[in-house]
């Protein structure tokens, strides 16, 4: 019991929490990127459409390869090193024998799409997912109508069910203020859509795919020569540990799949 005039302690858990990793661009990569966005959206026919394999219903969708410094900058200093946090962040809260291939050394992670959006009035994306582990996307340009007074323009991330204030599922709809030189990474299958905007201006971003590919370990140094007695006990070790690994392989993500093209 309680003594009295002293209430029972008590604190507010978060249940099944979905992570989402936010950034900001340094200064200069987000000018050099701005850079290369002008080059694109002056001349779109340079660069492929994205559109038909994208859900957006945007006024440009121009995706963009390895060859641009900026782009490969962007990749290896941000996006990449950017899941990786993410992963850590997740996999360790883990026991250690629930991390399946999620340790370091045991996966690669893989660019797969990279892509510019530029959106006018009256644009957007419907809820939709993406393929691969991660998704995200980087905010280079953003008109000043859209704040944080209305939806429009907002990114939105959808939870498992409908808002309804009602039954206090108030949790089911997270929006976010694109703000230039901002970035978000999350799970490729975690639903997310665009409002439109009213009014002049464009709004420019980034957004990009990573994969998340187990790996076999790498083999061990060979060791010195043994004496011909040892060299059979050692071939005996040998096999009933291909064996374990080889059932380890079957019941997790296998790690000899065929691995996706990059970008």
């Amino acid at each position: 019991m309680t003594p009295e005039g002293q209430g029972a302690a008590m604190e507010v858990l978060s249940l099944f929490p979905r992570y989402l990793l936010k950034g900001h661009l340094p200064e200069a990569l987000r000018d050099d990127l701005l850079r290369l966005a002008r080059q694109v959206a002056a001349n779109p026919e340079g660069s492929p459409n994205a559109a038909s394999k994208l859900a957006g219903q945007l006024f440009q969708q121009r995706e963009l390869g390895p060859d641009q410094p900026a782009v490969q900058e962007l990749c290896a200093a941000v996006i990449l090193p950017a899941c990786e946090r993410w992963i850590r962040h997740v996999i360790d809260k883990q026991p250690p024998q629930g991390r399946g291939p999620w340790v370091p050394g045991r996966y690669g992670l893989q660019m797969i799409d990279l892509w510019l959006n530029v959106q006018r009035q009256g644009d957007y994306n419907p809820t939709h997912t993406h393929g691969g582990s991660f998704s995200g996307v980087l905010f280079l340009q953003v008109p000043p109508q859209i704040n944080a007074e209305s939806f429009d323009g907002q990114l939105c991330f959808h939870g498992p069910e409908e808002w309804h204030i009602q039954s206090f599922r108030t949790g089911m709809a997270e929006y976010v203020l694109p703000v230039p030189g901002d970035f978000y990474v999350f799970p490729a299958w975690q639903p997310h859509s665009v409002a439109p905007f009213r009014g002049e201006g464009e709004r420019w971003s980034i957004a990009f795919n990573v994969v998340a590919v187990p790996q076999a370990p790498r083999p061990s140094p060979p060791a010195s020569p043994l004496p011909d007695r040892s060299r059979s006990a050692v071939a005996q070790s040998a096999v009933a540990q291909s064996a374990v690994t080889q059932s380890a392989v079957n019941v997790s993500l296998s790690s000899v799949r065929p691995r996706p093209g990059g970008f």
